[in-house]
């Protein structure tokens, strides 16, 4: 090898290395999800479909945390696990067929922790500077929540899905929602949950980038918990889709399958 190229070759193993590890972030960047997009008045825009990343059970699902807890180590504490001893044995009388959502009532939190989900493993957030509008395809569920910081309305009554209030911490959205009736379950499908009117769920938005919401939330029942549950943190994604579907609900059928499966393992 000649001088010359003896110089070339080393040149090109000091430079070589060095444009590949400026090249890896540029790569990188170009799959990176976007910033967090802001709203006209500069808060972070919440709106979009989100799920767990798949549809329930499918390659992806949960891929962030959506839905579940964590993976690893002691599982989380349930709702129904700090129940008091009073709570804990009316829980024992009341079976599948005793689940409110069989007669399309929805529940006062949502079957995978994820409140703006309900019963379903998607939801859509509608935000403005002045409301942010929480839908599920669930018995086409809404709530309207104004971001002022103003109190609860006094002149509403109990309700299934209770009066939300939200004001921003930051770039976070925190929401608060009491004023509820005790005739719903905090979950669904069989997994009984029953809770007091004295039910109080604070939770906490907040989106990290264009493409990922997460939700922490904190649940208080003195009615029958022993202290606040303090719900696993989710992780949703921006769905590929815009809109959601509609899920009907007549209750008739599904409730008359249960009581006989009930009947069949002698449940009741």
């Amino acid at each position: 090898m000649s001088a010359m190229n003896r110089v070339l070759t080393a040149t090109l193993a000091c430079i070589l290395p060095a444009a590949l590890v400026l090249a890896a972030p540029q790569e990188a960047d170009e799959t990176a999800p976007g910033p967090v997009p802001r709203m006209a008045d500069g808060r972070p825009d919440l709106s979009g479909v989100w799920w767990g990343g798949a549809d329930v059970g499918g390659p992806g699902f949960g891929r962030g945390g959506g839905g579940r807890g964590g993976r690893g180590g002691p599982p989380p504490e349930t709702f129904t696990g700090l129940y008091t001893p009073e709570a804990a044995a009316h829980a024992a009388t009341l079976g599948d067929e005793d689940d409110p959502t069989l007669k399309c009532i929805p529940t006062a939190f949502g079957t995978m922790n994820v409140r703006f989900w309900d019963v379903g493993a998607v939801g859509q957030i509608v935000s403005t500077p002045e409301f942010v509008v929480m839908l599920t395809e669930t018995y086409h569920g809404f709530q309207l929540i104004p971001t002022d910081g103003r109190p609860h309305r006094d002149v509403v009554p109990p309700s299934f899905r209770g009066d939300s209030v939200g004001r921003w911490d930051g770039d976070t959205f925190v929401v608060e929602t009491v004023n509820f009736t005790d005739d719903t379950w905090i979950w669904a499908e069989g997994r009984v949950s029953h809770h007091s009117d004295q039910l109080r769920i604070v939770e906490r938005y907040r989106r990290l980038d264009a493409d990922t919401l997460e939700i922490e939330a904190t649940i208080e029942d003195p009615g029958v918990l022993t202290r606040p549950w303090t719900v696993p943190t989710q992780t949703l994604v921006l769905a590929p889709f815009d809109q959601l579907l509609p899920l009907d609900c007549t209750g008739v059928e599904t409730l008359g399958l249960m009581e006989s499966a009930a009947e069949e393992t002698g449940d009741r």
